[in-house]
């Protein structure tokens, strides 16, 4: 930490921090973007505390006041009955046996995954929603019913409120990030990748992604423990969970005692644990004790995290690898002589970006800390010689075309600007036909540099008249006249498509699975409309902001580009089905709060409402034209501002016959 003597020096670093923080807050739950690792994250975090409980002054803005993620645009919002605050944490055994004292404490992995709220009514799973920001969640019911272990309905009848973690296990993890080709959209860690999965709106693509739920605690206990009959025990109440048929976390009662061999046996499975986590919890297993201590502004008083110590090693930095992308972003990587981490041997790791690279001042024969992050994922630490010799390549490793530095959200990148750049080329070709794409089958990503370095494909039509080759491919190795059969099979099957996927496969920056559907609903399926779409227009669909709107109409004033989507096209049959409900709900946005009688869930509200031209949007605005809200003498912050507004508060009947006309 800096020298800073002075209170308005530490305020003005505090400020700094906060910014800092933020920023890589925003880059890594909105943008999927690490600008700095969890390593040197956690280090600023921890200077900010000492800063703040130093001053006695906590800034508003301060991330160590915030919980949860950004919730997203795309999905109804919910807020919870009560706040969902996070957990303060400590890596010293010795400062958690302090905190325990004399009480008993019930130790529990603590999942890296994706925080659900799932509530039963009469014995069925009515309703689950993320924790989002802590307050308000996004309800992803429709979802929650397909993980893996979640039972649909359950013995107990009255209402029960259940929280836990969503997951997926590193297996599936890796299995999932194999059958990916572009090495650009390949999934970070299982973290990201279960939080999109849950966070969507294909219930189906949720399915496949074989997520999995552990319960750690019952959400409305005051209610239910007289019925429950579990007494003031956490223990006895994770218990009654698995009676129930709930997978709970693995968990052992623990006292001052018997705390720090408990940490170690944990610590000793966490190798093969094959669930990510990152820590343990402790809580007293005393509820009445532990909700009589109350709460601070961010953190319960009843439970603690305990984070792992991460195992750092020191070796030596051989060289800095760059590697070209699909979006022409020459990424670095840090080469090293290998090194022991978590029982396997590791030679490299992503820097990230040139930001990150600076801030290390990363070179040639320096001495560099180097761990995993979360026991998987191997990240630098510190260099501790820094030599300062940071040397950026001035040619792109794939075309030798000269790279530019610019700043991408203030994060300093190195781009390769050649259109015709090999690894980007090859790249975009591989993200084409991918699975969430037009789903070619047998066209992996080495297969697309053997067809493109023998000047078969030069671009995405290409693709489509490979038949004029074959007497090319079929005496190619690995390749014979089934092989070729099988590709050209899948070729021909992928001319039949939906525009969603086509919109995928074209590879605009910043547009995905999601924001394409999204598109293609918003323009009634039309190619042409959202060719000719300006950036007001496509700032219209719910959830686009400026830089994406920017980057689709930057797409497609490109006359390279747009002569490309027109070959393309004529490959091509869309089958996409469009509604023929009549579109009475046009321009009109609608809010959605509060429980539902008539649909299964928000989401089906929502599907009707956009099925007839309708939008509905997560909070109420000056742009809402109706809130449904079946309690409409509620008292919630939704009510209060649609009625400040002079906003029409209906309920669902009500709705259902603003429907019809």
């Amino acid at each position: 930490m800096k020298n800073i003597s002075t209170t308005a020096e530490k305020v003005e670093e505090m400020k700094n921090l906060v910014k800092v923080l933020d920023d890589a807050n925003k880059a890594y739950y909105k943008f999927d973007k690490e600008i700095m690792s969890n390593f040197e994250y956690d280090k600023l975090y921890d200077q900010l505390l000492a800063l703040e409980e130093e001053t006695g002054i906590i800034l508003s803005s301060s991330p160590t006041q915030k919980v949860g993620y950004e919730v997203s645009d795309f999905l109804s919002k919910e807020e919870h009955d009560t706040l969902m605050l996070s957990l303060d944490k400590t890596k010293d055994r010795e400062a958690l046996r302090g905190w325990l004292g004399d009480k008993e404490g019930v130790l529990s992995w603590k999942l890296d995954g994706l925080t659900v709220v799932l509530t039963y009514e009469n014995g069925s799973l009515s309703k689950a929603v993320t924790r989002g920001n802590g307050q308000i969640g996004e309800v992803v019911t429709s979802n929650a019913r397909t993980f893996k272990n979640v039972p649909l309905n359950i013995s107990f009848k009255k209402r029960l409120v259940i929280r836990g973690e969503a997951y997926i296990t590193y297996k599936d993890f890796e299995n999932i990030n194999d059958e990916i080709e572009d090495v650009d959209a390949k999934y970070k860690n299982p973290r990201n990748l279960v939080s999109g999965s849950v966070r969507q709106l294909n219930s189906e693509m949720t399915a496949k992604r074989n997520v999995n739920f552990r319960a750690f605690s019952v959400g409305n206990f005051n209610d239910i423990k007289d019925e429950a009959k579990i007494g003031n025990s956490f223990s006895n109440q994770l218990k009654w969970l698995e009676n129930l048929g709930f997978d709970v976390v693995e968990n052992t009662l623990v006292n001052e005692a018997n705390l720090v061999s408990a940490i170690e046996n944990f610590s000793n499975k966490i190798k093969d644990f094959p669930i990510p986590s990152d820590g343990l919890v402790l809580c007293y297993d005393d509820i009445a004790y532990g909700a009589s201590l109350g709460t601070t502004s961010k953190f319960p008083r009843n439970a603690i995290a305990f984070k792992w110590q991460d195992e750092i090693k020191e070796t030596t930095l051989k060289y800095i690898e760059w590697s070209p992308s699909r979006t022409g972003l020459v990424n670095p990587i840090a080469i090293f002589e290998p090194v022991d981490l978590e029982g396997t041997v590791v030679s490299r790791a992503s820097v990230h970006n040139v930001s990150i690279l600076k801030e290390l001042q990363l070179s040639e024969g320096d001495t560099i800390k180097v761990y995993k992050a979360n026991m998987i994922i191997p990240q630098i630490a510190d260099n501790l010689t820094r030599k300062g010799k940071v040397i950026l390549p001035d040619k792109c490793p794939s075309c030798n075309s000269s790279l530019f530095l610019q700043k991408d959200m203030d994060v300093e990148v190195l781009i390769c600007k050649n259109d015709e750049c090999p690894a980007k080329k090859i790249k975009s070709l591989a993200l084409f036909v991918s699975r969430d794409a037009m789903n070619i089958e047998n066209l992996s990503e080495a297969t697309l540099e053997k067809f493109a370095s023998k000047g078969l494909i030069k671009d995405f039509v290409d693709i489509y008249h490979l038949e004029k080759h074959k007497e090319v491919i079929v005496s190619m190795e690995g390749f014979g006249e089934k092989s070729y059969a099988k590709l050209i099979g899948s070729v021909n099957k992928s001319r039949e498509t939906v525009l969603s996927r086509f919109i995928y496969a074209l590879g605009i920056d910043g547009i995905g699975v999601s924001n394409s559907k999204l598109m293609a609903k918003y323009f009634s399926f039309e190619l042409d409309k959202i060719m000719m779409a300006s950036e007001e227009e496509l700032q219209q669909i719910e959830g686009f902001g400026s830089i994406m709107a920017s980057s689709v109409s930057n797409y497609f004033k490109n006359e390279k580009n747009t002569d490309l989507v027109n070959r393309l096209r004529r490959e091509l049959n869309f089958n996409d089905v469009i509604s023929e409900s009549p579109q009475t709900l046009k321009g009109k946005t609608f809010v959605i709060t509060g429980s539902l009688n008539h649909y299964e869930n928000r989401n089906k509200l929502k599907e009707e409402i956009e099925s007839l031209g309708g939008k509905v949007a997560g909070s109420v605005s000056s742009k809402t034209d109706y809130l449904i809200n079946n309690d409409n003498l509620s008292t919630s912050s939704k009510n209060k501002k649609a009625m400040e507004l002079g906003i029409p508060i209906i309920t669902e009947e009500e709705a259902i016959q603003l429907f019809k006309g």
